[in-house]
Parts: structure tokens; C-alpha cells; sequence
């Protein structure tokens, strides 16, 4: 798949700074950082999901032992 994308002077400056850096392309510098933010994304959203999940395991747990208490005063 062919591309275009345009560049604001900074983000041109950026690339070609990378590219020298790296003495790489800039196809596969932008490539890479595609790459990266993807995996990035990836993770922010892992993240996320255990957090709500942790949240949601307390909660429950919470609500275990209110009704364990209830149970055990002879409801």
C-alpha cells in the first residue's frame, strides 16, 4: 500500500532528524512509529482493562462478605 502524508515543519524536522540518526528511511521510520503507537495502544488499553477488573474483583468481594455477614447472623 502506497501512502501520502504531509508534514508540518516540525514533524519534518523530527523525521529527518530520526532518519539520520537511525540511517534509516523515512518509510521506515514512519513505519516503525506506527509500529510503536499501535503497541502503545495496545497496552494503555490492557492497562485499563486490569484496572477496571481490579476494581470490579473489590467491589465484589465487598459484596461477598456483606452477604456472608448476613448469612452469618441467621438471616
Amino acid at each position: 500500500m502506497l501512502a501520502t502524508v504531509r508534514l508540518n515543519d516540525e514533524l519534518e524536522e523530527i523525521l529527518n532528524s530520526l532518519m539520520q540518526r537511525f540511517h534509516k528511511k523515512k518509510s521506515d521510520v514512519i513505519r516503525e512509529a506506527i509500529r510503536f503507537y499501535a503497541n502503545e495502544l495496545e497496552k494503555n488499553h490492557k492497562t485499563r482493562m486490569q484496572k477496571a477488573m481490579e476494581k470490579t474483583a473489590q467491589s465484589d468481594l465487598k459484596e461477598y462478605k456483606i452477604l456472608q455477614e448476613t448469612i452469618d447472623d441467621g438471616l
